[in-house]
């Protein structure tokens, strides 16, 4: 893939199949010439409403997938595949697309996308230090050096990278509290720490981290963590995935500084790229070079119900979008609002 995911990696899917699956079909289409696998488009099919919907394998955690082909294949390969699939399912609602997606390019006028993530990305170089340097103001520098000698003042001040198994295993401990105590109270969508989320990413991250993919950077002050960032290491680039830091420290910016450190970290590895992927965060935007968002892409619709219902949640979804334009507008979009739900999208069943 030019922009190769982790999400589709084989020891994450088959976990998240594992866990998550439930009522879902396997519905992944693969293609081989003589005897060799050269295509693949990773489906699951999840009934809605007596709808057939097709997402990709790994649900809304599948950023950057798309449809797989060999650097010897055609084009008209993946547009076989896209259509084979589509003749299988009412709609399909993928998330993740890049914006030059091979589904889409497979697949002309028939898949609508729809900008769901900014995704910031950030070329790194062998010089984190000068990087940092150029990216980073010097005001906002002098704080996280003065907020970092404040809380080495105060106690002993350490960062460790998990890369094996055995580190991994023992660092997300850690990592479990740490994202608790961050979202206490608040609304957190990830399922990172449900008791799901917890037997999904020990078995996913334990065998990613035999494929050494998984960096799991881990801050403590005097022995206690207090900040973490889990990332994957793929194809030359680092992709982050989730961060979290304990809110009493909150003061001495555990978060960005842990942050840092993992960028040294993937600089000095020869690493050359960073997917921050999700929001435009401050943090991110302060750091990134440029933002290549990943898009939800609705269609591919196999049949007459499934295609009123991407004409219908097509059209919704571009009001949305003119709406955010207009104040008035707006006001009038909020009292519609329960008539709205009803034509969103399906509620995501496949996250815990």
């Amino acid at each position: 893939m030019p922009r190769p995911s982790p999400f589709l990696l084989h020891a994450w899917l088959l976990e998240w199949f594992r866990h998550y699956g439930g009522t879902s079909e396997l519905a992944v289409q693969a293609v081989f010439r003589d005897g060799t696998l050269v295509g693949a488009f990773p489906l699951v099919h999840k009934t809605w409403r007596g709808l057939r919907v097709a997402r990709f394998m790994g649900g809304e955690q599948s950023s950057l997938a798309d449809l797989l082909l060999a650097t010897s294949e055609d084009p008209t390969t993946g547009a076989a595949l896209v259509e084979r699939a589509s003749s299988e399912h009412d709609f399909a609602e993928l998330f993740g697309l890049g914006a030059d997606s091979r589904v889409a390019r497979a697949a002309p006028g028939r898949l609508h996308l729809f900008r769901r993530a900014d995704a910031p990305v950030l070329e790194l170089t062998d010089d984190w230090d000068a990087l940092y340097q150029a990216k980073v103001s010097a005001k906002r520098r002098g704080q996280h050096r003065r907020r970092l000698q404040q809380l080495k003042e105060r106690g002993s001040v350490d960062f460790s990278l998990a890369r094996s198994r055995e580190e991994v295993e023992l660092a997300l401990a850690d990592a479990f509290r740490l994202h608790s105590l961050r979202w206490e109270g608040r609304g957190d969508g990830s399922g990172f720490a449900t008791p799901t989320g917890v037997s999904f990413h020990r078995a996913a991250l334990g065998a990613l981290a035999d494929q050494d993919v998984v960096r799991l950077m881990t801050m403590r002050f005097s022995r206690r963590a207090i900040g973490f960032a889990l990332a994957f290491a793929l194809g030359g680039r680092l992709y982050g995935y989730r961060m979290a830091f304990d809110p009493s420290f909150a003061r001495y910016s555990p978060g960005i500084v842990n942050l840092s450190e993992l960028l040294a970290s993937a600089s000095q590895e020869g690493l050359r790229r960073v997917e921050f992927l999700g929001a435009a965060d401050r943090f991110k935007l302060e750091l990134a070079d440029d933002l290549e968002p990943l898009h939800l892409g609705l269609g591919l619709a196999g049949t007459a119900r499934g295609h009123a219902v991407v004409t219908t949640r097509s059209s919704v979804r571009r009001l949305r979008e003119r709406l955010k334009h207009s104040e008035t507008a707006r006001r009038a979009y909020d009292s519609a609002r329960p008539l709205l739900a009803r034509l969103a999208r399906p509620k995501n069943v496949l996250k815990a």
